[in-house]
């Protein structure tokens, strides 16, 4: 069985590194990351991964939530949004990109574990 490929989309390099630690702790394969929104769609088309890690918090005009509709328009990816956000208006926001989990900064290992177990099954 081969493992799944994960993609991260993180603008904080230190959460970025620590998100992908954990991933592959958690025996997941990183096939690449991303700080910036148009960024993270053009990679996610040359890599495939299995599932997206996407923080909501972008830089620029493409947030998180733009990258996932995006990507729902063009691939057939479980989405997870890993985010600081939880106000209502964001949560209204995410929740019309159909994600297939959300977590909340601070995670544990187990929040993650979780959260991609379900996205991927």
């Amino acid at each position: 069985m081969s493992k799944s490929r994960i993609f991260i989309v993180e603008d904080d390099d230190v959460i970025a590194r620590l998100v992908e630690w954990r991933v592959k702790k958690l025996g997941y394969d990183v096939c690449g990351r991303a700080a910036e929104g148009k960024e993270a769609i053009s990679l996610i088309q040359s890599m495939s991964p299995d599932l997206v890690l996407l923080d909501i918090g972008l830089p620029g005009n493409c947030d998180g939530i733009s990258v996932a509709h995006e990507i729902r328009r063009t691939h057939d990816l479980p989405i997870v949004f890993v985010t600081g956000y939880s106000q209502g208006e964001i949560i209204d926001r995410a929740k019309k990109a159909n994600p297939n989990g959300f977590i909340l900064k601070p995670f544990s290992d187990d929040d993650l574990r979780v959260g991609i177990e379900l996205a991927l099954r």
